[in-house]
């Protein structure tokens, strides 16, 4: 952990939440903590009175009408955890479960949702110490919140469970023993405010999200790579076509690309006496495919930012009024659009990558030898690993289908619509890493395509990425053992290091970044 973020309620930014899931520690903002303690003490009056009130003594979902006696409020917030602690499936990323531990923080600091500000430091003090809960990925329908996976996280604040301690897994009470913390108890509507929510959906979505712009980001540098590679045409990213459409995202791709290639000198080769009139669209429509993935990319971020700072849990306290009002907050559908937008975008970043390994390896359309290998025949060259490009990308589309246009009733039709918010934000994980390596086998190929034009030489952020690559992989000389190579390259791709490298501003999710 290299800093802590401070939260501060509804105003948290996508490089807070960007910084979190990095590692950053959190803490939230002093501010909020008189708003908490107001909504905590709104909760203490309640039961005071006894009157019932949903989530606070009363039971949960279909079993609302069930008043419980104050003797047993603590028992039906723990029962709450343990019954909806339901998940299968593998492990959520640590760094995804952090993440949805700060949103949960945001959340509860809010102060609407009646929580004790030692409960909202309780979530603090685990980030702080690195101990993350072992958190199952499936178990969500995305609807009264992500009830299973949360409580999967409230459960280790209780001791029970598994969790991550600097990296090692153990049971929860032995790791909050080690961090010097012990295990809470819920008081009343504690257990059904961390249960309550979005943060699994909007976690899983948001890591993706800042996954899949490296990987955009990426794929502009290996997308004027393949030009080059082609020796095609840069005339399609002239700004004046770009400016009589409009888009926003159009115009600031081409912008990327024309930097990117000037002063190529493989470009100055054929800019005379040419005889190709206009390049595939892989090369040619660039700025109208990645321009509008841009958009897209923006409008999700711009969900998925007021999702985290708003609070998706049920019943809502007013401590202004003492009023508690029951709503529907924790229904993900916001983050299931969001998904579904992250899910078409990055298939097609991967789409067009593949069809431009494609086209670099076909002699017809590239001008360079066979599957680009110097002894076509006796090497196979990049044969299989379009191959690959074209498995992934196969597999993105089938899992592009959007998750929001399905539900599932549950809790026997009280809960009878449902956005499937966290299979939509999940699946994106998987996305952004088969988008990762498509765009990792187009960086060795287009450099390789740009190896058979030496002594020429790329644009020089173009030749500062082929030397960064080259300290990784090699160039192609004869055939060998190929995984190792796509899977440095992927690293390059996954760390953003490409960008770095180029050292051109390029195209972000809020404007543009060296």
């Amino acid at each position: 952990m290299t800093a802590t973020i401070t939260l501060t309620p509804g105003r948290a930014t996508l490089a807070d939440w960007h910084a979190v899931a990095d590692g950053a520690a959190v803490r939230l903002d002093p501010a909020a903590m008189s708003a908490v303690e107001a909504a905590a003490r709104a909760v203490d009056a309640i039961v005071a009175r006894g009157e019932p009130v949903y989530g606070i003594n009363t039971g949960f979902g279909k079993l609302a009408s069930v008043h419980i006696g104050s003797d047993d409020l603590a028992t039906l917030q723990r029962n709450i955890v343990l019954s909806h602690a339901a998940g299968v499936g593998e492990p959520m990323r640590p760094a995804n479960v952090r993440l949805m531990m700060a949103l949960k923080v945001a959340s509860l600091g809010r102060g609407a949702s009646g929580v004790r500000l030692r409960t909202v430091e309780m979530l603090e003090a685990m980030l702080a110490r690195d101990l993350i809960p072992v958190i199952p990925s499936q178990g969500s329908a995305g609807a009264s919140g992500d009830l299973a996976p949360l409580a999967h996280m409230t459960a280790a604040m209780l001791g029970i469970g598994e969790v991550r301690l600097a990296g090692d897994r153990m049971p929860a009470g032995a790791g909050l023993a080690r961090a010097g913390l012990a295990p809470i108890v819920l008081g009343p509507k504690e257990g059904l405010a961390l249960l309550n929510g979005t943060q699994f959906s909007t976690a899983e979505a948001l890591a993706s999200l800042f996954a899949i712009e490296r990987v955009f980001q990426a794929a502009l540098i290996t997308g004027a790579l393949s030009t080059d590679a082609a020796k095609g045409s840069d005339t399609p990213f002239d700004a004046r076509i770009h400016a009589l459409r409009g888009h926003r995202g159009q115009i600031e791709v081409a912008a990327a690309l024309r930097t990117l290639i000037a002063g190529s000198s493989i470009r100055a080769s054929h800019l005379a006496n040419d005889d190709r009139v206009q390049d595939p669209y892989c090369l040619r429509c660039q700025p109208q495919v990645m321009g509008a993935v841009l958009d897209l990319l923006r409008q999700a971020a711009a969900m998925l930012a007021t999702e985290a700072n708003g609070v998706s849990d049920n019943p809502l306290i007013f401590a202004d009024s003492g009023e508690v009002l029951s709503g529907g907050n924790f229904h993900a559908e916001p983050v299931a659009f969001a998904a579904d937008i992250l899910a078409i975008a990055v298939c097609e970043i991967g789409s067009l990558a593949e069809r431009r390994i494609a086209m670099l390896i076909d002699p017809a359309l590239s001008g360079l030898p066979a599957f680009l290998t110097a002894q076509p025949g006796l090497n196979s060259g990049f044969m299989v690993a379009q191959v690959t490009a074209a498995a992934l990308i196969a597999e993105n589309k089938q899992c592009a289908y959007p998750a929001s246009v399905d539900s599932i009733p549950t809790s026997a039709n009280q809960e009878d619509h449902v956005s499937m918010a966290a299979h939509g934000a999940h699946r994106l994980v998987a996305m952004a890493e088969n988008a990762t390596n498509v765009v990792a086998i187009e960086l060795i190929a287009a450099a390789q395509g740009c190896d058979f034009h030496t002594p020429m030489r790329s644009s020089a952020p173009l030749e500062r990425v082929r030397a960064r690559l080259r300290e990784h992989v090699p160039r192609l000389e004869h055939d060998r053992y190929l995984a190792p190579d796509i899977a440095a390259a992927a690293d390059l791709v996954r760390s953003g290091a490409l960008a770095g490298v180029a050292r051109v501003r390029l195209p972000s999710l809020e404007g543009t970044s060296a």
